[in-house]
């Protein structure tokens, strides 16, 4: 463990009433003392766990600013370490001027997640809670903050624990009753066995099955708005994300170049692009903005494509439900308040995925919300259980589950004992690792590296 004291500046850099600058280690106290100077008498080296206190903070005999610094004593903080925040005013330069002040005093910069990893390594989170943290950080909507927090809170770790507990009570009671014949071990019993196996492996399964449920309320869903030119797209983009994003005219070929936006709709954060409309350009900067659109409907999760209600659909719109065909799609019948004209029948040989709407008076929008929570998967997702939060955590639970099938299997085969044991302590050693409780150095810096600073 690194035993040297760390700062960094803990908020967003910027303009803000506050400014947070953490410091933390065995020094961290020692190093407050050298820029914070009570109001009070006294020094922060005398002060209590869990107290405030104001001041300023001097160094090379000059005011840099107010100050209250908060003192936190080992091992009751966040990082298990003595930790000192000294909370300024926000702006760039107090901000700066403070932290300069501290690292000048004994402090080495912080890197990426620094803090976390230290509460990790130190025992205050596992690994599962210390990774939520950056979920809490970057959600962005109630969901995702309110599952985040669960597994931040643990919600998950208990889950994986109890699991963990139970294969390990029954890998140890298989390997006495193997290694000790001769003591009087109760004997394993195949049913009790094989059902405590299943068990287990369908609370992964559960856990495994939730995942992408739970990576579309965490990460959103990469979604573009095509159609020609003029049907309403970027009425429709403005729409959703309840401002004037996009220009609306009634000049065909407005919009150039691709507008990007994010919305929540129904807790599913929507990352949209509003395009080109597809067509054929005889304009070369036009075409441009056209190829950029085609492209950006090659690799887009969700396509959103708008046609025109009140027009018989045209060579341009033809081609574009041929582009459509693979896709993952809603038709936005739009101008709907118009006299229809529209080929319906040819737009459900595509897609099942269809909405009348009028963007231009917001009729259908109800509508159109339901389509997105249905194709999202979510409709049944409850965020107050706990969900995995990333790549890592899913590969791993996926291994200890196929651990534990095979140990299923060896019992059903007549597999000896021993087979089946080598499978469920596989599987004990995925879960661990999924906790942090055997972990590798790389992993773990590879965890906190995605961490922001500060944090």
């Amino acid at each position: 463990m690194d035993n040297t004291t760390i700062a960094a500046i803990s908020t967003a850099q910027g303009l803000g009433g506050i400014g947070v600058i953490r410091i933390s280690g065995d020094q961290a106290i020692t190093i407050a003392d050298k820029v914070f100077k009570k109001i009070s008498d006294g020094s922060l080296s005398n002060a209590k766990g869990y107290t405030a206190h104001f001041g300023h903070v001097i160094y090379n005999n000059e005011k840099i600013d107010e100050c209250v610094a908060t003192v936190f004593r080992a091992p009751h903080s966040y990082t298990g370490e003595d930790v000192v925040e000294l909370s300024c005013h926000g702006g760039v330069y107090v901000t700066k001027s403070v932290l300069r002040a501290v690292l000048d005093s004994g402090a080495v910069s912080a890197q990426a997640g620094e803090f976390t990893k230290r509460a990790f390594l130190n025992g205050k989170l596992d690994l599962t809670e210390a990774e939520a943290v950056m979920d809490i950080i970057g959600a962005k909507s109630h969901a995702a903050a309110k599952s985040a927090l669960l597994v931040h809170e643990g919600a998950l770790s208990q889950k994986i624990n109890e699991t963990k507990e139970e294969l390990i009570n029954r890998a140890a009671h298989l390997s006495a009753w193997a290694d000790y014949p001769e003591e009087d071990i109760e004997e394993v019993e195949f049913d009790a066995l094989k059902n405590a196996l299943i068990v287990s492996a369908e609370r992964l399964d559960i856990l495994l099955k939730d995942y992408d449920k739970g990576r579309v309320i965490r990460e959103g869903i990469d979604t573009v708005i095509v159609g020609r030119p003029n049907v309403g797209k970027s009425t429709l983009m403005n729409l959703i994300t309840g401002c004037d994003k996009s220009i609306v005219t009634d000049i065909a070929g407005t919009t150039r170049d691709i507008v990007e936006e994010t919305a929540v709709i129904r807790d599913i954060t929507l990352h949209l692009s509003d395009t080109a409309g597809i067509r054929d350009a005889d304009n070369a900067i036009e075409k441009i903005g056209v190829d950029k659109a085609k492209k950006r409907l090659s690799t887009a999760e969700l396509v959103i494509a708008v046609f025109d209600a009140s027009s018989a659909l045209c060579d341009d719109d033809i081609a574009l439900l041929d582009e459509l065909a693979d896709t993952t799609c809603i038709a936005v019948i739009n101008k709907d308040d118009l006299d229809q004209k529209i080929d319906i029948e040819r737009i459900k040989n595509v897609t099942e995925h269809i909405v009348f709407m009028s963007a231009k008076n917001n009729n259908g929008f109800e509508q159109f919300e339901d389509l997105i929570e249905k194709i999202a998967g979510i409709a049944d997702f409850d965020s107050s259980n706990a969900v995995l939060s990333n790549e890592r955590q899913r590969s791993l639970t996926k291994n200890a589950y196929n651990s534990l099938k095979e140990a299923i299997s060896a019992l059903e085969y007549g597999m000896t004992y021993d087979a089946v044991t080598v499978a469920i302590e596989e599987a004990i050693s995925h879960l661990c690792e999924l906790t942090g409780e055997r972990v590798t150095e790389r992993v773990v810096d590879n965890v906190f590296h995605q961490f922001c600073v500060g944090k």
